[in-house]
């Protein structure tokens, strides 16, 4: 999975529209492989993102979990700790 493209699912507070839309456009601009649309092609990318959105928004409404919801400073920490160790490897790997 793109590393820009982020779990939404099962948070506590829930995911917002907000988020949702950004997910889409990331999706979006991974997709079409531009990350602003020329005018010719902006309103086939606006659609497009909030077809995405949308899809995205009902799919979350309706997935069900008995999880406990997560925490994103818990999510955010394990991001960080993920790259740190990319790194950590590339450094060893060039030396």
């Amino acid at each position: 999975m793109c590393r820009n493209i982020r779990a939404l699912h099962n948070f506590d507070p829930p995911t917002t529209d907000d988020e949702v839309r950004e997910a889409a456009l990331q999706f979006v601009r991974k997709v079409s492989g531009s990350t602003r649309p020329s005018r010719a092609n902006a309103e086939a990318f606006d659609r497009a993102v909030d077809e995405i959105a949308l899809a995205t928004r009902r799919l979350l409404d309706d997935l069900v979990t008995h999880a406990p919801p997560r925490s994103r400073e818990v999510e955010a920490l394990k991001g960080r700790q993920r790259h740190e160790h990319r790194m950590e490897l590339s450094r060893t790997a060039s030396s």
